[in-house]
Formats: C-alpha cells, structure tokens, sequence
C-alpha cells in the first residue's frame, strides 16, 4: 500500500515557517492577519512549488492554501477576515480542528470530532449532518471564500477501496453543504484513500485520526477584489 512519509510532510511545513519568517523578527511575534501578509509576500509561491514538487498531483489542503496566496497588504487584509471566520468556526462547531495558514483556514473532522459516517459508509450520521449543518450557516455568513473538501481513510483494507470510500464520503460532504444552502460553485472536492496519513497507521488511534475529512477555505474573487479596493483607499 502507497505511503506518504510523515517526516516529508513535517519537512514542507519547516520549510514553509522557515521562508516565512526567517531574517525578520518582528513576524516572530505576527498575528494571524500579519503572517498572512508576510506568507503570502515571502513565500506562498515557493512554498506551493515546493508542496506541488513533493506530493505531487494530489496537492493537500496545506498546498492549496499556500497556493492561493495573494500576498502583500491584499494578503493583510484577507488574513483579517479569515482571522474573523476562523473565530466564528471555532465558536459555532466546537468540534472542528480549526488552523489558520498564511491567508487561509484548514478545517480537520476526524471520525471522533464532528463530521462522522456510518462504518465503512459514505452516509452521514445525525450528528455529521448537524455539524455540516453549523458549517453551512457560517459559509452562507461568509459566501466570498471558496473551499476545498478533501476525503481521507487509514490504511486498513483494499488501497481500490479506500480510494472510493474517501471519494464518496467527500462528495456526501459536499452534496450536504449544497442542500444546506452553499453555492456548488465554491466547492472543489479532491480524495486521497490512505495516501496521505497524518498519524501512525500501526496504532488504534492514528487510524481513527486518519479517517478524516478536511476542509480548505480560501479566498473566492470577491474577497480578493474587495481587499484591493480596500488597500487603493
């Protein structure tokens, strides 16, 4: 079964702090809003080569994010207003493992926080619709970012399977977002089976932690336009 090592992905996020903030020490001591600005105008297209070069086509959240930086004073501001989403993610879903990256948010649920499945499903249980529902309000709240829905499992079983089983479980996630009123238009969905494991496969916990989904939110256009029009005033 395809493994992607744990020390390449620590890797990426070390190089990713270093190019962000080495030679400047008064970003040691950034908010959110400021490291946004100081990612995106030192590092964000780098550090995405960097992430795209090492784990390939399947870019991860991580990727996508950085990826997406716009960077100088537009990055301030963007970073301003994930600051605020974040805070109103972390209040509305307590059981969200809220990140926030350079200009963007990672959103993990593993099977024990929030978004859950039936076993071996890609049904919702009751209270997987429940928290996807709180998501939802917060994403219509904030409707100028898009977001990016990753699926992921352990590596138990067929790699054939687990592939499908991520796949299905983050179109449900996305399909429920939709009916909960998110423009489809904002999400983008991506799968990975086992490929990409964050924990240690070998042990209980690491599994359920690895049967996850993440979300990527990233400024859409309008977010962007309306940052310049803010920096130009």
């Amino acid at each position: 079964m395809k493994k992607i090592h744990l020390r390449k992905i620590r890797l990426i996020a070390m190089l990713g702090a270093t190019l962000a903030f080495a030679g400047c020490d008064a970003i040691q001591n950034a908010n959110n809003q400021q490291k946004g600005t100081a990612i995106g105008a030192s590092s964000g297209a780098v550090l995405g080569g960097v992430i795209g070069n090492q784990i390939g086509d399947g870019n991860s959240v991580l990727g996508a994010i950085i990826g997406a930086g716009v960077g100088g004073l537009v990055g301030n501001k963007i970073g301003d207003k994930m600051d605020r989403q974040a805070e109103a993610i972390t209040e509305t879903v307590p059981g969200a493992e809220v990140t926030r990256i350079g200009e963007g948010i990672n959103v993990t649920f593993d099977e024990n926080s929030g978004v859950k499945f039936e076993l071996n499903s890609s049904a919702l249980t009751n209270s997987g619709k429940e928290t996807l529902s709180k998501m939802a309000e917060v994403f219509t709240e904030y409707d100028d970012t898009r977001i990016l829905i990753e699926g992921h499992t352990d590596s138990s079983g067929r790699e054939e399977y687990n592939m499908s089983l991520s796949e299905k479980r983050a179109k449900s996630v996305a399909d429920y977002l939709k009916q909960a009123g998110v423009d489809a238009s904002r999400l983008t969905i991506k799968w990975y089976g086992e490929t990409q494991p964050k924990y240690d496969n070998s042990t209980e916990e690491g599994r359920s932690k690895n049967r996850r989904v993440e979300l990527g939110i990233v400024a859409g256009e309008e977010m962007i336009q309306d940052a310049r029009e803010e920096v130009k005033q």
